[in-house]
């Protein structure tokens, strides 16, 4: 892996690890209205951003089209609220570890997806691992308990999921890691506030206690800002296939931490688990290919197609 490619893996695997910490924050928001936390999840984070959306930005975002906004209009709703309330839906009726398979399976998708939209072939390396890192998760998670629905929900989670990479990749270039997640943040937080009042009327926001403050904070700030900058500036640098790869690590990310706050416990299947994403991560991102002095990276030559994505 060159520099540029090994900048990006790691942005993509701390914006991983970051959302998958967020899952235990999950656990301490469960009597917390679902729409006001989102609206202040994404709101807190939109105001932390506008100031480093950067030069230009309001230059960028009126050169974009009706056919973008509609994109990023899309990519909040489907790929940030939709697939939050999606994982909510699919919990009432199934056990978390059936939504946690399904989204592990986005890096299969998105293997696949990605290249087709583009035109070309998906890359075998990239795939399986892909499939590598599926079977990780699901052996991070298992199975569990649920009912139409909930697989429903869940498909729908996943579809989130692969939304969250695929939507932003037309308009990842002409805004930039940080001006996207910016414009991102204050559409989702405008979408939550309306489905708050249609959903649960006047009772759709209320003053977050000590717990749920905190939870919120860590969500906004370290999980969104932090986060969402980081996965984009991954994705530009190593396209969407790649850095959805990594992925796999929110699965990996939640169960270490679960334990801290009595929601869970690390095991051997975990730890069996864990070693399959982190083989999966290492084959399709190519780090576990070696090359000698003069020869190109491999992972260099099979992303030649994405170059256009590496720059702002």
């Amino acid at each position: 892996m060159n520099a540029t490619t090994t900048r990006g893996a790691l942005l993509a695997a701390l914006a991983c690890v970051l959302v998958g910490g967020s899952f235990t924050a999950n656990s301490l928001l469960g009597d917390y209205p679902y729409a006001g936390g989102q609206f202040l999840r994404y709101g807190l984070a939109f105001l932390l951003l506008v100031p480093l959306a950067g030069p230009g930005a309001p230059t960028r975002l009126r050169a974009l089209g009706a056919g973008r906004w509609m994109r990023l209009a899309l990519l909040a709703a489907v790929g940030m609220v939709g697939f939050n309330l999606a994982v909510l839906a699919a919990e009432r009726t199934a056990e978390p570890a059936v939504p946690g398979v399904f989204v592990g399976c986005a890096p299969v998708v998105v293997a696949v997806l990605v290249p087709l939209l583009a035109g070309r072939r998906p890359q075998r390396v990239v795939l399986y691992g892909a499939l590598f890192v599926a079977v990780g998760a699901f052996t991070v998670q298992g199975w569990g308990r649920t009912d139409g629905a909930g697989i429903a929900f869940s498909v729908c989670a996943l579809v989130g999921e692969v939304g969250f990479a695929v939507l932003a990749v037309p308009v990842l270039r002409p805004l930039g890691p940080r001006l996207l997640s910016t414009v991102v943040c204050g559409i989702a937080a405008a979408e939550s506030a309306v489905a708050g009042l249609l959903a649960d009327g006047a009772g759709w926001l209320r003053t977050p206690d000590a717990v749920e403050a905190g939870a919120l904070l860590w969500q906004a700030v370290v999980v969104t800002v932090v986060g969402f900058v980081c996965w984009y500036m991954g994705m530009q640098r190593i396209g969407a296939e790649r850095a959805t790869l990594f992925s796999g690590l929110i699965p990996v990310a939640a169960a270490c931490t679960a334990p801290l706050v009595g929601t869970g416990s690390y095991g051997a299947a975990q730890a069996v688990g864990s070693a399959l994403v982190f083989a999966g991560v290492a084959v399709g991102s190519g780090a576990s290919l070696p090359f000698t002095r003069g020869q190109r990276p491999a992972a260099r030559r099979q992303r030649a197609p994405e170059r256009s994505l590496e720059k702002l």
